[in-house]
């Protein structure tokens, strides 16, 4: 998979915390109803593995990646349960490696210069800014697009839909994560049309 063709599928990636295995295929469904076919599953939940195996057989049109990768092992774990695509709050080359042997895309996180070098130096170009808001939101994003011309970011921490548009306006930014999509206390009710109206609403968030 080319994750530069991600964006293609919806302006922002669900950032999803599964804590009950059930809610996994309608939280799923609901996400695709409205127009987000990218997801990403944190590794931050006892069932998060589970969640993306359900997620990637059930509901086949959703690209389910796995985010909150730190090892090798989590890397391993994620491509065995069906994960298309993993995420990482920060990085490493062992990690990167990782990824790289067992054929999973990997979009590491940075937060300075020297990180973004790094990631650059093992052959990323593609990075998620984390914590976007903590670490300077657009005006970082805007520094970085001077020194990094051939470099994109997927921005993601703190984000709402107010900033969104703010974020997608960028050159450099190609889509931004979000987690406001899937609000606990929707999870605990079961309701799936609240989250798919959260959905359509963020796929209307392109930069005009």
């Amino acid at each position: 998979m080319d994750l530069l063709k991600l964006p293609e599928y919806g302006p922002i990636i669900p950032v999803i915390v599964v804590e009950q295995l059930e809610h996994a295929v309608p939280l799923a469904q609901a996400l695709v109803a409205g127009g987000l076919r990218v997801l990403e599953v944190t590794l931050r939940s006892a069932v998060a593995l589970e969640a993306i195996r359900a997620m990637a057989e059930a509901v086949p049109e959703a690209i389910v990646g796995a985010g909150t990768l730190r090892t090798a092992a989590d890397a391993r774990a994620a491509k065995a349960a069906g994960a298309q695509f993993a995420v990482s709050p920060g990085f490493t080359p062992e990690l990167s490696a990782a990824c790289r042997d067992i054929g999973l895309p990997l979009l590491p996180g940075v937060s300075t210069a020297s990180e973004v070098m790094q990631a650059n130096d093992h052959g990323h170009r593609f990075l998620k800014l984390f914590p976007a808001t903590a670490v300077g939101g657009v005006a970082m994003l805007k520094g970085l697009a001077g020194p990094f011309p051939d470099v994109v970011f997927c921005p993601t921490g703190g984000i709402t839909p107010e900033t969104a548009p703010q974020f997608l306006a960028l050159s450099n930014v190609k889509v931004c994560g979000g987690s406001w999509l899937c609000p606990k206390d929707a999870l605990a009710r079961g309701d799936w049309a609240a989250i798919t109206r959260l959905a359509q609403a963020a796929s209307q968030l392109r930069a005009a």
